[in-house]
Parts: structure tokens; C-alpha cells; sequence
């Protein structure tokens, strides 16, 4: 009782107390997120450090890349542009890539959840930028600092079903502790996993990780997945780092993937 009125009380005040996820939760889940392997090896493309990600060597016939996140650096985009595979950037924060290619579309905008000044949501922006009867497979890079959640939710099932493959950076998971944010956090990754494999998975180094007993959450990690249909060989991974993983932040250590997202 005192705890439900201390709750009220602080609500009341604008303060919130959420509940503490079970850890046996957060096992189940984690279930749900191993990585596995495939037929296809994985590919480094990018730079070393940051702004690098491992892919699977399943790029045949695809035509664009779409990348939401600009920032200073290109250089995944430009190892695709290598590959014939055009990119679609966009970023409000910047005025344009730091290099300038025949390969880059470029738009100044955030992708989010929202269409507005500032905000223009996949859909639309796919829409825009491909011809309405455009049906080859696409590559969807996306590291836009937690608003990956929004667009994900946003984002049809049918819209992310034209991404043969997705690299995505997920922020601020050590927010799987608490019980609403777990509650958050399986629905975004349940709707990917309808219809995607994650096939590699590292955390970013320039973030810390929450540990509870024998759970360790790096607070961002780099999530590959790809599409269940281009898959006809499955077994868990058990092997991390991969030979091709780097740290992100050089003049720290990597973080290693925790057992317990595979184990």
C-alpha cells in the first residue's frame, strides 16, 4: 500500500516509478533475439571503426540503399557504390555527405514518424524517391540515435518486407530492465523478427552496458538482419566477436557480444 501511494504521490508531482522488468523476462526474450547463421559469409563494408557493419554476402540485384543518418562519414555508402548500389541518405542535421558522389541522393531531412518541415517518414521517402511499380529488393541502413523506434513502428510490415536486408543501430537498451520499455522493446524487435533473421549482432563501444546477475545489456548494439526468404541454411551462432568486427571507438576496448545473447 505504501508503495502504491508513494507512486500516486510522485505522479501527482510530475515524477513516474516504473516497474522492474523479471529477469526471467528478460531471458525469454533474449531467446528471441539470438543471432544466426546463414548460407550467406558476412561482409565488412564501411570504414574500421564507427560507421562500418558487417552484411551478408546476399547483395546480387539489389539497386539502392536507403540511410537515414548522415553524419560526418559515408564510407558504407560508398563501399556499396563500389558494388553498383546507389544510396538514398537523408539527414536535417547536415547540409550534405562529407563526400560527394553520383551515388548519393541526397535529403535534407530527419526520418521519423511523422511527415513535416523536419521529419518525413520511410514510406514517404521511398515513395518519393522509387517509381511507384519499383519491386527489386533494397538495403535499409539506419543509425539515427533512438529514433529508429518511431520509424520502425511507423513502418508497415509490408514496407520492411522490400528491405532484403536491414543493418540497424538500437539505442538505449539497457531500457529492457524496465518493465514498460521491455513491454516497447518486444514489439519492435517481434515485428522485424516476423519476417527477418538476425544474422549478426555487436555493440557499440562508445556506450556502457547495464548488468543485472548474469544479464549484460551493452546500451547500443549494431543489429544485421535478413529477410526469412533468402535463407535455406539456419544455425545459431556461437562465435563473437566475428574475425570482421571492430571497435567502433579505437582507443577503447570492444565490447564483446555477452553470452547471454546467444548462449
Amino acid at each position: 500500500m505504501f508503495k502504491k501511494l508513494l507512486k500516486y504521490s510522485l505522479f501527482q508531482n510530475g515524477y513516474n516509478l516504473t516497474e522492474t522488468s523479471k529477469e526471467n523476462e528478460i531471458k525469454e526474450f533474449l531467446k528471441e533475439l539470438k543471432p544466426y547463421g546463414t548460407e550467406h559469409s558476412l561482409l565488412r563494408l564501411g570504414c574500421p571503426g564507427d560507421g562500418g557493419y558487417l552484411v551478408p554476402n546476399d547483395l546480387e540485384g539489389i539497386e539502392f540503399c536507403f540511410s537515414p543518418g548522415v553524419s560526418t562519414q559515408s564510407s558504407f555508402e560508398t563501399d556499396l557504390a563500389k558494388m553498383g548500389i546507389k544510396s538514398y541518405l537523408a539527414d536535417y542535421s547536415v547540409e550534405a555527405p562529407s563526400i560527394q558522389s553520383d551515388s548519393f541522393f541526397f535529403e535534407k531531412k530527419f526520418i521519423g514518424a511523422v511527415n513535416n518541415e523536419k521529419f518525413m517518414t520511410l514510406k514517404r521517402w521511398m515513395d518519393k524517391s522509387l517509381q511507384a511499380d519499383y519491386s527489386r529488393d533494397l538495403i535499409l541502413q539506419m543509425d539515427i540515435e533512438s529514433s529508429e523506434y518511431g520509424v520502425l513502428f511507423e513502418t508497415s510490415e509490408e514496407t520492411l518486407k522490400k528491405f532484403r536486408i536491414l543493418v540497424i543501430e538500437f539505442h538505449e537498451l539497457n531500457r529492457i530492465f524496465d518493465t514498460f520499455d521491455l513491454s516497447f522493446l518486444k514489439l519492435c524487435f517481434r515485428k522485424i523478427l516476423k519476417d527477418f533473421y538476425i544474422i549478426h549482432i555487436h555493440p557499440n563501444n562508445w556506450s556502457r552496458y547495464a548488468k543485472k546477475g548474469d544479464i549484460i545489456i551493452p546500451e547500443v548494439m549494431e543489429f544485421t538482419f535478413l529477410r526469412k526468404d533468402r535463407v535455406q541454411k539456419l544455425e545459431q551462432a556461437q562465435s563473437f566477436p566475428h574475425a570482421l568486427d571492430c571497435q567502433n571507438r579505437v582507443d577503447k576496448p570492444d565490447i564483446v557480444l555477452p553470452k547471454c545473447w546467444y548462449n
